[in-house]
């Protein structure tokens, strides 16, 4: 079985060799990887991973109409290594997919539902944890509180990636979901959740998230560790988000996924210390990985020289963990939306 992981990186050299390391003792077999505009020797590790035949690496300089991962994903919509997979997966570098069926590799969660056609992976959001400075450690050993298993609100926090069959169901990537699908084979899917139940079929044409108010997490989850340290989020607020290259993380963002309700250690029973180990005392990428995360610090102290900067970095540790909102209070938020779309429908017909 060949499994493909798709991802777009600017500026993530710290945490390259951990992620890479974790997928593929996950069980997936290629790696086809963009970069764009780095700054602190992403694309040279990179470089040197793809000499070493771990991954494929593809330059996607700029500029970017519509932001550099909907370009890179346009390219690899072509990429013989995506024609080749039998399975596919689009995803971040602050997301890691953690299995918890049989030996917790891609071909146990396949086995556990050997009729899936994809397998949305719902977000588990893990918090900042009161962590303040940047740390050259694991960042699945280092934040360890997450959202609860169960989630009213915000809608955002639910959102999955989604692992699929690549059986021509589909001729397009995206973000989030296959698209494009075609008419005549959407019959036959069956998307499975990350609970093992299968989904309604509206999940093979539309969604983008799973719904609020349910366990997502006993058979698959995906980790998204969206905020890091809080030295770390500015950064990563000065970078810009991949599929829309003008927008930044702001305080708005760090409110809606900074979790801290349950503490969940799962994902460290999949062991892939040996394989980062191995990366890391390469001649080459050992000391890019160590100038990359110099780098993140240098950056932080440029950015903490100028008041706006100063001004987000204080906000954050202002803030405390965001409170889990009971369903009462979610379904107030719901009722509003409801009242809006049915006021605006009515505008329409008038």
């Amino acid at each position: 079985m060949r499994a493909l992981a798709i991802a777009t990186l600017r500026n993530e050299g710290a945490f390259l060799l951990e992620w890479l390391a974790h997928h593929r003792a996950c069980g997936f077999t290629d790696f086809l990887i963009f970069s764009n505009d780095c700054d602190d020797g992403t694309d040279l590790m990179l470089d040197r991973l793809a000499e070493m035949g771990w991954l494929t690496h593809i330059r996607n300089p700029g500029p970017h109409e519509e932001g550099p991962q909907w370009a890179a994903l346009k390219a690899a919509d072509r990429h013989p290594l995506t024609r080749a997979a039998d399975w596919v997966l689009v995803l971040d570098i602050d997301e890691f997919v953690n299995i918890h069926a049989g030996d917790r590799s891609l071909s146990a969660l396949i086995a556990a539902r050997p009729e899936a056609t994809a397998f949305p992976l719902t977000w588990r959001l893990f918090g900042n944890g009161g962590v303040v400075r940047q740390e050259d450690r694991p960042v699945t050993e280092i934040f360890l509180r997450a959202a609860p298993r169960v989630l009213h609100w915000p809608w955002r926090a639910l959102m999955f990636k989604t692992l699929f069959r690549n059986d021509g169901s589909y001729r397009k990537l995206g973000v989030h979901r296959p698209r494009a699908p075609v008419k005549d084979r959407m019959a036959a899917q069956v998307w499975i959740d990350g609970s093992g139940a299968r989904l309604p079929d509206s999940y093979a044409t539309g969604r983008l998230f799973s719904d609020l108010g349910a366990d997502h997490y006993g058979l698959v989850q995906l980790n998204h560790y969206a905020l890091g340290s809080a030295e770390g989020f500015l950064v990563k607020s000065d970078r810009g988000r991949a599929n829309r290259e003008a927008a930044s993380a702001d305080a708005g963002y760090w409110i809606e996924r900074n979790f801290a309700a349950e503490e969940d250690r799962s994902i460290l029973a999949l062991d892939s210390a040996g394989l980062r180990a191995d990366l890391l005392a390469d001649p080459v990428l050992g000391p890019l990985h160590r100038a990359a995360f110099a780098w993140r610090q240098a950056r932080f102290a440029a950015l903490m020289a100028e008041e706006p900067w100063r001004a987000l970095f204080g906000r954050l540790l202002l803030a405390p963990p965001s409170r889990v909102l009971t369903p009462e209070a979610a379904r107030l938020i719901w009722s509003h939306g409801v009242a809006a779309r049915g006021a605006q429908a009515r505008n329409n017909r008038g």
